[in-house]
């Protein structure tokens, strides 16, 4: 094992977060698991080690289901932070059996194959006109335009959230996300905990008119399972509306941009992909691979585990290194090359085990929905300005892509 702080690994280095990949081989050429000081955590990089731990019951997104802070040798958040972990210690993704057993179950009836499989023309439609007011204007920015509004619009819509209170969606999930990045400044977290406060304010209005006069949406649906046994209490309902409004599209729009970037940079593929729409599916995924939105999720040691001879404690935080995973030459042939006819791409940009994404097919939709509208509607589409890179590592993506029809 070597200390990763004597590795090319750096967060926090505008050099590293242009271009992370080759840090991640180094990771893996030095070992299986690397204590990492200025996080506290151990940093993981290789497949194998990445799929088999999300899988690991040894493991979990929380503690405080088995231990108090003090018993796990930790210290509670500030007080300062409370509403923010209040609302993000309630939603599935930070949960536990038995407790996130019972809430996925519920939220996965929304998510089910014929389910999402019906949205498919909405989703295709508001792709289609997006994409035709970009090229009306000539270009525009594809973030902005086409990357957001569109998954922001489909899980607003399963929500139940009216078009005329969408417009702080984004931004309160943006500011919310901010605190998942590591040791997240004051100004960030204050920013994070303000969204979390309105979010919650905002959705408790909204599930009490939604008991009132209920409609087919989700929203509404959670509240009738509540009244038939299901039990979900208001925070539990409050904290699930708001994770899948931002798990529902943070890697979608940062996998669109990502993906179109990589694209612009690998004119070869991008040709292929012209010549050939049939490819989608397949660049979906492999864009994904190639650059992949979430960099890197953590997991608690519940139990002492060991990693190829070096003892991981009790109470110690698991950073498993989703792009290097993505990276990795014993799975991926060539892995450093865009091949968007790769066939073989067991990815783990969606996770794995009981936390795998709920919302991965409707993920798969909307990005093959605005890819196909891009190819068909703009097919001379070129990049317009060298684009900047967002200071965030977990969460990669753009501040824009600017781009010209």
């Amino acid at each position: 094992m070597a200390a990763a702080s004597d590795l090319a690994f750096d967060p926090w280095d505008p050099a590293f977060l242009a271009d992370p990949y080759p840090a991640y081989a180094e990771l893996r050429a030095k070992g299986r698991v690397h204590y990492y000081e200025p996080t506290n955590q151990w940093l993981v990089p290789h497949h194998a080690d990445v799929s088999a731990l999300l899988r690991d019951r040894r493991l979990g997104r929380t503690y405080q289901h088995r231990y108090t802070h003090e018993d796990f040798g930790r210290t509670a958040p500030p007080a300062a932070h409370e509403p923010f972990h209040t609302l993000n210690d309630h939603g599935m993704l930070d949960l536990e059996p038995p407790d996130h057993t019972r809430i996925r179950r519920l939220v996965s009836k929304a998510f089910t194959p014929r389910t999402v499989e019906q949205l498919k023309p909405y989703v295709a439609k508001l792709a289609g006109e997006l994409v035709d007011r970009l090229v009306a204007a000539g270009g525009g920015d594809l973030l902005a335009d086409v990357a957001e509004p569109l998954p922001v619009a489909v899980i607003a819509e399963m929500l139940g959230i009216p078009e005329s209170d969408r417009a702080p969606l984004r931004p309160w999930s943006a500011d919310i996300c901010g605190m998942y990045e590591l040791n997240p400044p004051k100004d960030v977290a204050a920013k994070a905990v303000r969204a979390s406060v309105e979010f919650s304010d905002y959705l408790r209005e909204l599930i009490a008119e939604r008991r009132k006069e209920p409609g087919d949406d989700l929203i509404s649906g959670l509240i009738a399972a509540h009244d038939e046994g299901d039990r979900l209490t208001e925070q539990e309902m409050i904290s699930t509306c708001v994770l899948l409004l931002n798990a529902g599209h943070e890697a979608t729009v940062n996998a669109t941009v990502n993906g179109w970037y990589a694209l612009f940079r690998n004119p070869d593929q991008l040709a292929a992909l012209r010549a050939d729409h049939s490819l989608v599916p397949a660049a979906v995924e492999e864009l994904m691979r190639y650059d992949t939105p979430l960099q890197l999720f953590e997991r608690w040691v519940l139990d002492e585990i060991e990693i190829d001879g070096t003892t991981v404690p009790r109470g110690a935080e698991i950073a498993m290194l989703f792009g290097s995973a993505n990276h990795d030459p014993e799975v991926f042939r060539n892995p450093e090359k865009l091949d968007l006819t790769r066939e073989d791409n067991p990815h783990i940009s969606f996770s794995a085990g009981i936390h795998y994404c709920i919302g991965a097919p409707l993920a798969r939709i909307e990005l093959a929905a605005s890819m196909t509208a891009l190819l068909e509607k703009a097919p001379t589409l070129g990049l317009a300005a060298e684009p900047k890179r967002k200071p965030n590592f977990v969460i990669r993506g753009l501040e824009g892509l600017s781009v010209a029809v």
